[in-house]
């Protein structure tokens, strides 16, 4: 697999910022309400990570390593408050459903996350193709749950009714339980299903299924001890 298809495979699905490192758990489970939400939400966080992780890539070699994260934290901060006004100018009904949660991009782990481990050590373009494959992860991750959330607690699917006239809506799927409720669901699935995760080769012979792994990394650090 050529490095920038593998960069975008990796975002998406080996290590899926939502449902695989459990990273930006606070816009995942505080905006995902909705379809609309959910994606306003994670396409707002992806343009951020993609032209972070250029600009900070383009300047890394010229970052003093006293000053690295504050640096990042400027270059988001900024990304983040040209964002915020493009919403605010050309999408007021998602901006207003975001709320707080849009300038607090710039402390999402995602990102400061990512600048820090791949970004500032890797060329612009594989940077770039970082920040697409984790900001389609996290977009898709935020899509699914804001999908399954308004489709239970409401009935519908992007504001349009999508079940029969006879369906009751569960509204606990639209409240904060509702969040966790379908997390749980979805991360359970995928264990279930033995999807491969970034658990790989976390521990000799692990193939990255956890659901059915028989061992531990405490059994391999007993067994080097030993």
């Amino acid at each position: 697999m050529k490095p920038w298809l593998e960069r975008i495979y990796n975002g998406v699905v080996k290590e899926n910022p939502s449902f695989v490192l459990m990273l930006g758990m606070c816009p995942t489970l505080a905006v995902t309400t909705s379809a609309t939400n959910g994606i306003g939400m994670g396409l707002s966080t992806m343009a951020v990570l993609i032209v972070s992780n250029l600009i900070i890539s383009l300047v890394r070699k010229i970052i003093p390593d006293d000053v690295r994260l504050p640096a990042y934290i400027v270059i988001v901060a900024s990304l983040v408050t040209v964002v915020e006004l493009l919403m605010e100018a050309y999408t007021p009904s998602i901006y207003s459903a975001l709320g707080i949660y849009i300038p607090l991009i710039v402390v999402n782990c995602i990102i400061l996350g990512r600048a820090e481990a791949y970004a500032s050590k890797n060329p612009p373009f594989l940077s770039v193709m970082d920040g697409v494959g984790m900001g389609l992860g996290f977009t898709i991750a935020l899509l699914v749950l804001g999908i399954f959330r308004e489709l239970l607690g409401a009935g519908t699917v992007f504001g349009v009714t999508v079940t029969p006239s006879i369906y009751n809506p569960i509204g606990i799927f639209v409240n904060a339980p509702g969040a966790f409720l379908v997390l749980a669901f979805v991360v359970a699935a995928m264990n279930a299903y033995g999807i491969k995760t970034r658990a790989n080769k976390v521990v000799e012979g692990c193939d990255g299924c956890c659901a059915s792994c028989s061992k531990t990394c405490a059994d391999e650090k007993k067994e080097g001890e030993a």
